[in-house]
């Protein structure tokens, strides 16, 4: 169940509607809306949805995602608002019994609407605001034969922008309060109807005489707590709205309950009124407390909320999903930057930037579970949420609530369009684009109503003015002053993303970045920002994904000229902003073709971001308290900066995000040779071995060292440098360098393998190594996992970078999305690993397994069917 608030009997109106363009319409809205006027024949609409998806679903327009199809669909910058402002109709049956209230709820409609319900319009002015939700009492207007016939005309955005090439094109898209970056970005073409559309949930909710409205729910944990063991106790705090829309007094018990207790209070409420009522704080003995991803379990407790009048059954009731816990935030003076605390403990952040789930705003909880999961492995524990975009739907946070990952929520704004920086490209100047957007009084009460709407999740952390800049400066005073103070006074608020209120800057520049690829041993060695908001690096995926939308004519490698330190890239690469790995390829051999080149790209995606988070959190609580990558995901089918592709297929940038993020880790520095440790946890960590061992390409080992260690909590240790042995080792074609840390039993805790390159700094070695002598086997454990088994033949080479795919048998396409435990695996001589693939259900059809490694013998990856 959504933590939205759910009304006692409610539904979505998500099917059946139509929909036709405002020119090819004469009739009104009055009329429309009755049976006056026939729509059978309209147009098939989605809602939620916009105005391109419908035109897509009825194959109106081609695939925007695809090659250049973009460039087909009209723009409505060039066509004109009309173009894409569109009448959608609903019919429906619904009646409301005696003393019963029935309300018409929409959760986002982009840009503005009138409303029509049985011939009466039900909104006095223009519906104008993206992000506000907004209610009617219909009670009144409903049919009494129940058949009833709603009528929404939604308009476009009131400035569409000129999609000019420009960082939310010409910037003028930034004078709504609304989406950024359909004007288009540096990963995104611009999206042709600029999101116009019904977006969001429609629904209808029925009560009693009484409804409630925007509970919020405060927990406060307080001392120092661990994740085991007996807590003391919890504080909890509710409040809830309660409206009153009948002429008489309505009188009750409002109450509230958790873990069994039931906490309550009488209430009169006066006619036609609204108020809000707090009810008894309650101590909630020896709580399951929630964490972060890596430092405990994400314990959710189900508080039900109910309003029952005197002697009647309940008027209306709601669940909401509620994670005890306390987010507390203090400057570190050593760093010179914020960190971040949960329930006393402090959290050492590793994060993505998120932008939005899909850029047409296809948004479901499957895909948002999907989603966040994927950064719960890569072992994260933080999401950004861009300001270019939105604040996201509930959903996306009961997504965070239930993997531990904290959220770090912009405002809308960017530095880009709203005057950071002079900008040839953008229209008007940086002062006129400071004021954006036109409406201040719209961006607050759509504040307002997007922070009641997601305040109760305990994954929401951090409240930000906006990305790269703050909002105008009444708003800003707005927000700090009065509305976060009023509503949700339980956060951080940081003014703006690289704000010097999260990370003193001393470098100078903007205070985030680099966003290219980089040497490892910057990541090692460099001092970045001490809480980098956006950092990052390439993250094309391979040639199964790029297939997926580039025409076979243009799949075609990318050339870089290393004089002119610049590739030549065919123009659909280009067009999904393809982002340059320099000469990093080129270490690993000649590229042989667009596949060779992918397959390639996938070792250095590991390298880098394996590289990004060990060199971060080699310098935890001494340079830095937390990284957040830019970006970790794409709504569209762009070529950099992400750790899986569109159609939610990972790359080799998840799971060495998944290796080098890991909450206990053993790591090796490539400019000094010297191996750490890691500890993010909070208890002590001993009597663990460290194994070191090296490899050369015919898998000949080498014993360097083994030594028992230990590690205090949430920090760091140098154990030993074995940069010499190495060196020498690797000089020749290169060489292979295994860590193991091993428990008391000989578990492994943590494990980690690289490949060195030879004097030269290139891949020699890797490009003749022999076929591996791999075998492998599969089976079902439960329903949708699957349990694959690697083995390698002792005395063979190393079974290299091995990427494990879950596929349909018949067609070998790969089941999407599906969840690896860990992927792209080696196997050393002699060792045997082991992989669950979880999957959603798919069918009754056949799956297989397929292996396919750096050196696979035959050069093929191998087909593995699945034992039962």
């Amino acid at each position: 169940m959504s933590n939205s608030a759910q009304a006692q009997s409610g539904y979505e109106l998500n099917s059946g509607w139509k929909c036709a363009p405002v020119k090819e319409v004469s009739a009104d809205g009055t009329r429309l809306s009755t049976a006056a006027i026939n729509t059978a024949n309209w147009m098939p609409a989605t809602v939620p949805g916009t105005v391109l998806t419908t035109l897509l679903n009825n194959k109106k327009v081609p695939d925007p995602f695809y090659g250049m199809n973009n460039e087909y669909i009209p723009d409505i910058y060039k066509t004109g608002a009309d173009y894409y402002t569109y009448w959608f109709v609903k019919e429906f049956k619904e009646t409301a019994a005696a003393g019963n209230q029935v309300y018409l709820d929409f959760r986002g409609v982009n840009y503005s609407c009138d409303i029509f319900l049985n011939g009466h319009k039900l909104n006095k002015g223009v519906q104008k605001g993206m992000f506000l939700r907004f209610s009617f009492n219909i009670t009144p207007y409903l049919s009494k034969s129940g058949n009833n016939k709603l009528a929404v005309l939604v308009h476009p955005p009131d400035v569409v922008g000129n999609a000019n090439g420009g960082q939310g094109g010409d910037g003028t898209i930034a004078r709504n309060v609304g989406l950024q970056y359909t004007a288009g970005w540096d990963w995104i073409q611009p999206v042709r109807d600029r999101n116009t559309g019904i977006w969001d949930k429609v629904t209808i909710h029925k009560t009693g005489a009484i409804r409630i409205n925007d509970t919020h729910v405060i927990t406060n944990v307080p001392g120092i707590r661990q994740p085991e063991g007996p807590q003391k106790p919890a504080t909890i705090r509710l409040e809830t709205e309660l409206s009153n829309p009948t002429s008489a007094i309505v009188s009750g018990t409002l109450s509230y309950e958790i873990d069994g207790t039931v906490v309550s209070r009488s209430v009169a409420l006066k006619p036609n009124s609204t108020a809000t009522i707090k009810l008894p704080d309650y101590t909630l003995q020896n709580p399951k407390l929630w964490w972060p991803n890596g430092y405990g379990p994400q314990n959710l407790y189900n508080v039900k909320v109910r309003f029952t009048p005197a002697g009647k059954a309940p008027s209306d009731q709601q669940t909401i999903k509620v994670g005890v816990r306390e987010i507390q935030t203090s400057w570190n003076d050593h760093t010179g930057s914020r960190e971040v605390a949960v329930n006393g403990q402090r959290v050492f952040i590793k994060g993505g930037n998120w932008v939005i789930s899909d850029a047409m705003l296809r948004l479901s909880d499957l895909r948002y579970d999907a989603e966040v999961r994927f950064h719960r492995d890569m072992n994260l524990n933080l999401i950004r949420v861009w300001g270019g975009a939105m604040i996201e739907r509930p959903e996306f946070y009961d997504a965070c609530d239930r993997y531990g990952i904290l959220v770090f929520q912009d405002l809308w704004g960017s530095g880009d369009c709203n005057g950071r920086w002079i900008d040839p490209m953008k229209k008007d100047d940086q002062w006129t684009r400071r004021k954006y957007p036109d409406d201040h009084g719209l961006f607050l009460r759509s504040a307002e109503d997007q922070i009641k709407m997601v305040r109760n999740h305990a994954s929401l952390a951090i409240w930000c003015g906006g990305n790269e800049i703050t909002p105008p400066e009444d708003i800003l005073v707005a927000l700090k002053e009065d509305i976060l103070p009023r509503l949700d006074n339980t956060r951080w608020f940081v003014d703006y993303s690289n704000s010097e209120e999260m990370s003193r800057n001393t470098l100078g520049g903007n205070g985030d970045g680099p966003y290219g690829i980089q040497p490892l041993s910057v990541f090692w060695e460099f001092k970045t920002y001490p809480f980098n908001s956006e950092v990052g690096s390439v993250g094309i995926n391979d040639d199964e994904s790029l297939k997926r939308f580039i025409p076979a004519k243009n799949m075609i490698a990318p050339e870089y000229d290393e004089s002119s330190r610049k590739s030549k890239t065919d123009s659909v690469w280009d067009y999904h902003k393809y982002i340059g790995y320099d000469t990093s390829i080129n270490k690993y051999g000649k590229v042989k073709s667009a596949a060779d080149f992918a397959k390639k790209a996938q070792l250095v995606n590991y390298d880098q971001y394996r590289g990004l988070a060990e060199g971060f959190t080699s310098h935890m609580w001494d340079w830095y308290t937390g990284f957040i990558i830019w970006k970790t995901q794409n709504p569209w089918t762009a070529m950099r900066g992400q750790m899986y592709d569109y159609y939610l297929d990972p790359n080799a940038c998840l799971y060495g995000l998944h290796n080098g993020s890991e909450p206990l880790h053993v790591m090796y520095n490539p400019v000094n040779g010297m191996i750490s440790l890691a500890n993010n946890g909070y208890k002590p960590m001993r009597n663990m071995m460290l194994v070191v061992k090296a490899y050369d390409m015919a898998g000949k080992e080498k014993l360097i060292t083994q030594v028992f260690c230990d590690i205090v909590p949430a920090s760091t240790k140098r154990v030993l440098s074995v940069k010499n042995a190495m060196d020498q080792m690797a000089a020749k074609e290169g060489a292979f360098l295994s860590l193991q840390l091993l428990d008391t039993d000989k578990k492994v805790l943590s494990e980690n393998l690289y490949w060195m390159a030879d004097k030269n700094g290139d891949y020699s070695g890797l490009q003749k190594m022999k076929e591996d002598e791999l075998t492998a086997t599969a089976r079902y454990v439960k329903p949708c996992q699957v349990e694959v088994t690697l083995h390698n033949k002792q005395n063979a080479v190393i079974s290299f970078f091995n990427r494990i795919s879950l596929v349909d048998a018949g067609t070998k396409e790969r089941v999407l999305p599906a969840f690896y435990n860990n992927n792209y695996i080696s196997v050393l001589p002699g060792e045997e690993k082991k992989i669950i693939i979880d999957y959603p259900n798919k069918g009754k059809n056949k799956l297989a397994v397929t292996v396919d490694g750096w050196n696979t013998a035959g050069n093929n990856p191998h087909l593995i069917n699945i034992a039962n």
